[in-house]
């Protein structure tokens, strides 16, 4: 279950590596670009390139859906950035659980912008976790995660597709010990836990009575978007 480019690798990945991917979800085509031309997700693209099945359900929650993705009988769902939450009933079809690529090494930045945030706050480091869903917002246990460096130069854009491939390797490294139950999932300390929100246009505009140093992130960290001005 993925939809943006960030998902791409992992789904070659799991194709890479010999798994029998039974099905991918992903969100339905949009309307893009001045022309409002039905464009289809990335992660569609890459797997009607593999041949895989694609269904696109506008919610995971209708009884259609539910029905067919039982039918399935999925050893474990992988997701990463899908673009919706999994209802209870989906965490608990496979057996092996819901496994989630998630861009920031949590409990640090929860929810949909981690990547910006880290460049945000001047880190150092961020990285990838490997966790469980449950029905919180990035709140499951962690089964792996790896550190990467935020260089001087990445922008939120350049520093995605680092993470994307990383949590690729990462996951395909991850399965085969949490299949043969030799990873023990490790619970989240709320306590030092931070979210993230939905970036919107506005959240670009400069305030110029700001150190040169707080700009220079906030340009970088909201590039391709949404862009500052």
């Amino acid at each position: 279950m993925g939809t943006p480019e960030f998902a791409v690798p992992s789904l070659e990945g799991l194709i890479g590596s010999g798994y029998e991917v039974v099905a991918v979800y992903t969100q339905p085509d949009r309307a893009a670009g001045r022309g409002r031309v039905m464009e289809e997700s990335p992660v569609k693209k890459a797997a009607l390139r593999n041949n895989l099945n694609v269904l696109q359900p506008v919610n995971l929650k209708s009884v259609e859906t539910r029905t067919q993705l039982a039918k399935l009988k999925p050893d474990a769902i992988i997701v990463a950035a899908f673009g919706q939450i999994l209802p209870q009933f989906v965490l608990e079809i496979p057996p092996f659980g819901c496994i989630n690529i998630h861009p920031s090494l949590l409990p640090k930045y929860r929810g949909v912008a981690p990547v910006p945030a880290a460049i945000l706050n001047g880190d150092e480091w961020t990285g990838v976790s490997i966790m469980l869903l449950d029905k919180g917002v990035d709140t499951g246990p962690v089964l792996t995660s790896v550190h990467v460096p935020v260089l001087p130069q990445d922008t939120a854009g350049s520093l995605l597709e680092k993470l994307s491939h990383t949590g690729a390797q990462l996951l395909v490294d991850t399965l085969p010990g949490w299949f043969r139950k030799e990873i023990q999932p490790q619970p989240q300390n709320n306590a030092d836990a931070s979210y993230t929100k939905m970036l919107t246009k506005e959240a670009g505009e400069i305030d110029w009575k700001l150190p040169a140093e707080a700009i220079w992130r906030k340009v970088r960290a909201y590039q391709p978007w949404p862009g500052c001005y």
